[in-house]
């Protein structure tokens, strides 16, 4: 099992369609540690990205994930911008040439996409950030994938361990990002950077078991 070009193009516009349809719940975790705006961000985001991408069916893997990187990053205000635009520019990189993607690939991209945004963010794990589903996510990803499951496989393995680690941060003090500022009381409020990572995850797991 590998992705296409077109699995890639209809996990994009399913994002845009959950991230729509979780803007409100988005919104509301950001509401009690951030600015009130990373549901209403991330929906118009990729609603643009869905409008660039409407031209693009014949596009490579690239630049697919490319465009979406540079439309994010003009669009989307605040810290998502650029953290989430330099992570699908970073997974562009990383799939320059590709025609399909194997699991080895779709883990190389996630992971360049994991160090653009710890290099953007100046972010590590166990700082209440997207980081924290993404990075156990990509660990989870790469044991599913030395045990020789398919990519399916490797990818329910990835959402589970991001749910987690987006669980795990309700518990964690913020000391990036907006949510930093309320130091002890970020504790007991789950964050939604964390948690539309682990939605997008979802998604492509999804687009991949229904293709």
């Amino acid at each position: 099992m590998s992705l296409s070009n077109t699995d890639i193009l209809r996990w994009l516009q399913r994002s845009a369609q959950v991230l729509h349809e979780n803007s409100a719940y988005l919104t509301q975790l950001d509401s009690a540690i951030g600015d009130a705006d990373h549901g209403i961000n991330m929906d118009r985001g990729f609603t643009a990205v869905t409008t660039k991408l409407a031209s693009m069916a014949n596009a490579d893997i690239s630049t697919l994930l490319k465009t979406t990187g540079t439309t994010l990053v003009s669009t989307v205000g605040g810290a998502s911008g650029p953290l989430y635009g330099t992570a699908f520019l970073r997974a562009s990189i990383a799939t320059d040439n590709k025609q399909e993607l194997e699991s080895a690939d779709v883990l190389a991209m996630f992971n360049a996409a994991l160090e653009g945004i710890k290099t953007r963010g100046k972010a590590q794990t166990g700082e209440k950030t997207m980081i924290d589903a993404l990075a156990p996510a990509i660990e989870a990803g790469q044991r599913a994938q030395a045990d020789d499951a398919d990519l399916s496989e490797v990818l329910r393995s990835m959402v589970s361990a991001a749910e987690k680690g987006m669980k795990r941060t309700i518990e964690m003090t913020a000391t990036k990002g907006r949510a930093s500022y309320l130091g002890d009381r970020s504790v007991g409020h789950q964050d939604p950077g964390a948690t539309s990572s682990w939605l997008l995850l979802k998604t492509l797991a999804e687009t991949v078991a229904g293709s």
